[in-house]
C-alpha cells in the first residue's frame, strides 16, 4: 500500500515563498506520474503541476514561472517550491501519484496567503 504525506503548508504574506514536501512510502520510480493539486476554498480541486516518470513537467498557466516541482529520488520525496505567492494561491495542496491503475492521494496541507 502506498502512502503520501504532505508537509510545509502555512500562512504567508502575498509575495512570499513556501516549499511543500511530499513523502512517499514507496520508491517514486514506480509511479507513472506524480503531481501537486490544490483546492481553493469553495472551489473544485485543480491541477497545479504534474511530472511523468521520465521527468516531463506540465504546469498550470496560473503558476508558471512561480512554482517549481522537484524530486529527490533517493529520499522518495517530491517538492513544490512556491515563490511570488498570491492570495488566489490559497487552498489545500495535495500530493498525488499514479500507482498502477490506482490514483493515490495525500491528506493535504493548507496554504494560506494573506494580503
Amino acid at each position: 500500500q502506498v502512502q503520501l504525506v504532505e508537509s510545509g503548508g502555512g500562512l504567508v504574506q502575498a509575495g512570499g515563498s513556501l516549499r511543500l514536501s511530499c513523502a512517499s512510502s514507496q520508491n517514486i520510480f514506480n509511479f507513472k506520474k506524480m503531481g501537486w493539486y490544490r483546492q481553493p476554498p469553495g472551489k473544485q480541486r485543480e491541477r497545479v503541476v504534474t511530472v511523468t516518470a521520465g521527468g516531463s513537467r506540465d504546469y498550470a498557466d496560473s503558476v508558471k514561472g512561480r512554482f517549481t516541482l522537484s524530486r529527490d529520488n533517493a529520499k522518495n520525496m517530491m517538492y513544490l517550491q512556491m515563490n511570488g505567492l498570491k492570495i488566489e494561491d490559497t487552498g489545500v495542496y495535495y500530493c498525488a501519484a499514479a500507482w498502477g491503475s490506482v490514483d493515490v492521494w495525500g491528506q493535504g496541507t493548507l496554504v494560506t496567503v494573506s494580503p
